[in-house]
């Protein structure tokens, strides 16, 4: 499918988002480990989470998906079943680094395997910890599959510096840890997303977080005490609206002339709102309404209007908290005045695409002055985007960040395979649409 953006009116009105992606993922995966029923609202229904709930079938664990309810049966840490086949997850690391640490925990046998572009991401980040753990686990030249075996019980201690800040990493070995002789300590050279560790807590696991050092030698360190006995108790929760889908809605209203929009219950976990910060600092007219608390988690509504943006730069720590956004930041960068610069931001080249070759690629087919580093890259913005056929890379990220440049281009956007867009966010296309945005498709 062909999706053509065409600019037209301004965005206005109510936005209501999906549920949180990152949530969704460890909400199913350790209502699984949980000791009974667990119900969960709001739950992300989109292709990255079908491979999560698919593969906890093929461990044996019950749930049952209706409109955004999940309701799952768990089984406990210690409950799941050896899999008949390769778990399969598609295009997610997400689940294939989670669930690693979770059959880690459960210690059975499970190839966890996936996509030609999920075979291209390095999964010896995990693969080396863990197995410093005791567990029984071999990657296939650094990436997958990854293939475990049954390790001996309770796993060994682990005091363990990440070398870069990775939620994805941490989340599987602290789930890993669950089932270790003792207390274990991650150290972290920035701050990363902290969901699972709220999750956790509120499931009575006992789990510590501390900053240390000084400005220029940051680390930040994660404790977890494996709960005896061995029992995580199930929950009920709603879960806030995905931050980073509310990141294409907020950019599509600073970029696009006439807009204000309202995007409501937005979780804003201090970890993924890098973005926010780097808007703010361009001049973004972003407000924050009607916050509080949801199961440990910060919520607030977005209230967006268009804005003149002036070029920041990003690096280092913030980097960080706002990895999943930099496609769409891209996107708001050759919008803004002068020459944007991020650095420290090589992970980009190790996400669903080379990021930031894809970025680049792509916004120079669309007349902007777009240049690599081998951490980052340079965006000079400012002058008006022309229209052209784009290509998304297979990276549902770019896919929707290309069509947001499209409401606010001089002539249409053309974004080729567009239907990646429903790994992340199904309903991108009709609520833009709704907010006032003018997609076609074509098949």
């Amino acid at each position: 499918m062909n999706l053509i953006s065409s600019p037209g009116k301004p965005l206005q009105g109510l936005a209501e988002l999906p549920g949180d992606k990152s949530l969704s993922h460890r909400a199913a995966l350790l209502a699984a480990l949980a000791e009974g029923e667990s119900r969960i609202d709001h739950f992300l229904a989109s292709g990255v989470t079908q491979v999560m709930l698919d593969a906890l079938t093929a461990l044996g664990v019950s749930w049952q998906l209706e409109h955004s309810q999940l309701v799952v049966q768990g089984h406990g840490l210690r409950g799941l079943s050896t899999p008949a086949a390769s778990l399969n997850c598609g295009n997610s690391a997400t689940t294939m680094r989670f669930l690693a640490g979770a059959l880690a925990t459960a210690g059975i046998s499970a190839v966890l395997d996936g996509s030609a572009g999920l075979r291209r991401r390095p999964m010896d980040r995990i693969v080396n910890p863990l197995q410093q753990m005791g567990v029984s686990i071999q990657a296939t030249d650094g990436c997958a599959p990854l293939v475990l075996q049954p390790s001996r019980f309770p796993l060994r201690v682990i005091d363990y510096t990440l070398p870069v800040a990775s939620a994805q990493v941490k989340t599987c070995l602290l789930l890993a840890a669950l089932a270790a002789g003792g207390p274990c300590v991650l150290h972290e050279p920035g701050f990363s997303r902290d969901h699972t560790e709220r999750m956790l807590r509120s499931m009575g696991v006992l789990v510590t977080s501390t900053r240390q050092g000084t400005n220029d030698h940051t680390q930040y360190e994660t404790r977890l005490t494996p709960p005896r006995p061995l029992v995580l108790s199930p929950f009920s929760l709603s879960l806030p609206g995905d931050f980073s889908s509310a990141a294409f809605l907020i950019v599509g209203a600073l970029i696009t002339p006439g807009s204000a929009i309202t995007i409501q219950e937005v979780g804003l976990n201090p970890g993924r709102t890098g973005l926010l910060d780097a808007l703010l600092s361009m001049g973004a007219d972003i407000c924050i309404t009607g916050q509080c608390t949801r199961q440990g988690e910060p919520v607030g509504n977005l209230v967006v209007r268009h804005s003149q943006l002036y070029s920041t730069r990003v690096n280092g720590e913030q980097v960080v908290r706002m990895i999943d956004e930099f496609p769409i930041f891209a996107v708001a960068a050759a919008f803004a005045e002068g020459a944007t610069e991020v650095s420290d931001a090589l992970e980009l080249r190790n996400k669903e695409s080379d990021r930031i070759s894809a970025l680049c690629q792509e916004l120079r087919t669309l007349g902007v002055q777009a240049d690599e580093s081998p951490d980052g890259f340079i965006i000079q913005g400012g002058a008006p985007l022309q229209g052209g056929t784009t290509s998304p890379h297979g990276d549902h990220r770019l896919a929707m960040s290309l069509a947001v440049a499209g409401c606010a281009a001089q002539a249409p956007v053309a974004i080729q395979q567009a239907e990646i867009i429903s790994e992340s966010y199904p309903e991108f296309v009709p609520t833009l649409q709704g907010l006032g945005a003018h997609f076609e498709e074509q098949r």
